[in-house]
């Protein structure tokens, strides 16, 4: 009997940010043996349960529906079922509304096992590749629509000993890398990683002032974006 058929609870499962390959065999068990799933699109979801042949109710929990899918979620905890959250890709409460479920199962049902499914993340995806000393670093999210996107990139300068990774949306990974070329100066290390792990995955190492010129170009900003900026290893203080 495997650990997922024992007894109910959530399960914040972890799943592939582009090949569908990179699914562990851990995570469609638990897929297998939910009794509900819960999904940040449930379009994407239902693509990946249908590519393994797996049938599950599918509701959708974002940020849109939280307070409405939450009650619903505590309710069928409450039944002793079994519930699966995916989101659109990567892992479950980073940088997505899944650690607010998180807390409110912790905070209104204490007793409930919250089981975490590990698997892909954009984040360690490109810091593997990005030759920077990763002994530790931070991240920080998505940087900010409009209120606050200054001080992010000020902040961004300030940081000078360990990388820091966030993510980009297409729409504004120009408008992203001119603040660290306003910023931090051309120069600037930066690691890119556009599309990881799809078809047209693309990984730049380079200067700010280069990558700006390249992902300006017409169809390089498309698909979703995971930035590193810091120093190389061999630049690192501890050499």
């Amino acid at each position: 009997m495997s650990e997922t058929t024992k007894k109910g609870g959530l399960f914040m499962v972890a799943t592939p940010i582009g090949n569908l390959s990179d699914i562990t065999l851990r995570a469609l068990e638990t897929l297998k043996d939910a009794d509900v799933v819960f999904s940040e699109d449930t379009r994407v979801t239902s693509k990946l349960l249908s590519h393994f042949a797996i049938k599950k109710p599918l509701f959708r929990y974002d940020e849109h529906s939280h307070k409405q899918s939450t009650k619903k979620i505590i309710q069928l905890l409450k039944e002793g079922k079994k519930i699966a959250l995916t989101t659109d890709a990567g892992t479950p409460g980073i940088a997505d509304p899944g650690g607010r479920l998180v807390a409110e199962v912790s905070m209104q049902l204490p007793d409930i096992t919250i089981t975490p499914i590990p698997g892909v993340s954009a984040i360690t995806t490109i810091l593997s590749v990005s030759g920077m000393n990763t002994e530790q670093f931070t991240f920080w999210g998505y940087s900010p629509h409009k209120k606050g996107r200054k001080t992010f990139f000020e902040n961004l300068k300030e940081n000078k000993v360990w990388p820091v990774v966030f993510y980009e949306s297409p729409h504004r990974i120009e408008k992203a890398l001119n603040s660290i070329v306003d910023v931090m100066g051309g120069d600037q290390t930066i690691i890119i990683g556009r599309e990881l792990t799809k078809l047209h995955e693309e990984v730049f190492k380079g200067c700010a002032k280069d990558a700006l010129e390249i992902f300006k170009e017409e169809g390089r900003a498309r698909g979703e974006f995971v930035v590193v900026v810091g120093n190389l290893f061999s630049s690192s203080p501890n050499d």
